[in-house]
């Protein structure tokens, strides 16, 4: 090989790996009460040319979490590679220095979620402002997150679906594209969850044996939580499009491990689900021997 052959080698080499690196890029997108709530933005380079993005918010029950944990990295990582954005957001946390909410005392709990989608939403409409800038297709964004990140996304979803006072911060006619959910609920003070309009395709994962974010429902009188087994056999009888990943005898970890050992199975779910709108549904009740 002649110098001139090794050097154009090189460069191609160069021009692969630059087009192929990730990035990260960071924007304050909304301050509450002097706190600035930031967003990082991971892509594949050039930031300006428009992709489908999925928002992701943290876990961490409302008192910790950051959004750039390197735990999540792999998930990121690999939705980008795939050439979608991520943006991975900060959002207040209430439940920080509060009472552990109960069944008998629900409204900690209640202001503390409504705080996380009041974020979500903000940064949404940050995205969708900037989306020339940022290159957000506004027309296929998609909510994640684990834990109270995954409560936080199903219950965005669900009061934009119903309209309700708190999903009026975001334009009329917008709609999330798909949820992605990893041990998450949705929180009713109206009796048992339904939409007046059809939920975005959704994606649960949940183990069995949760404490710590219910795995069907929890109820008194009109207050209650309810988990993903109960909003999969919800989405079962009313025909919406779901997958539903049941993990028997695991605790919480399940808010996690999904984004670690089932990549495969995501990326399937958006390319299958949201960008083919295909209308399955899909249960896997998974047990490791």
């Amino acid at each position: 090989m002649n110098y001139r052959t090794l050097l154009l080698t090189c460069l191609l080499l160069a021009c692969g790996l630059y087009g192929s690196a990730q990035v990260k890029e960071t924007f304050a997108y909304s301050t509450k009460d002097t706190l600035s709530l930031k967003l990082d933005i991971y892509s594949n380079q050039d930031l300006q040319v428009k992709k489908p993005c999925i928002i992701f918010a943290f876990g961490g029950g409302f008192i910790r979490g950051t959004r750039d944990d390197k735990y999540y990295l792999d998930y990121f990582k690999k939705l980008v590679e795939h050439n979608y954005k991520v943006i991975s957001i900060d959002y207040r946390l209430g439940l920080k220095g509060e009472k552990w909410p109960t069944v008998f005392n629900t409204s900690v709990l209640k202001n503390a979620i409504a705080y996380a989608v009041e974020d979500m939403y903000d940064a949404t409409n940050y995205l969708i402002t900037h989306a020339d800038k940022l290159g957000i297709d506004t027309s296929m964004v998609i909510l994640s997150g684990s834990s109270a990140g995954a409560v936080t996304s199903l219950q965005a979803d669900w009061e934009k679906r119903n309209n309700t006072a708190i999903s009026q911060k975001l334009p009329q006619s917008f709609q999330y594209k798909g949820i992605i959910a990893f041990a998450g609920a949705i929180l009713s003070y109206t009796g048992k969850p339904g939409y007046k309009i059809p939920p975005a395709p959704t994606m649960m994962f949940h183990g069995t044996d949760d404490k710590i974010v219910v795995y069907n429902k929890v109820k008194l009188f009109n207050r209650g939580m309810f988990g993903s087994r109960y909003l999969a056999s919800l989405f079962k009888k009313q025909s919406y499009p779901y997958y539903f990943q049941s993990v028997r005898n695991i605790g919480h970890d399940i808010a996690g491990t999904p984004m670690h050992n089932n990549l495969d199975d995501i990326l399937w779910f958006i390319r299958t689900y949201i960008e083919q709108k295909k209308p399955y549904q899909m249960e896997v009740d998974f047990k490791a021997l």
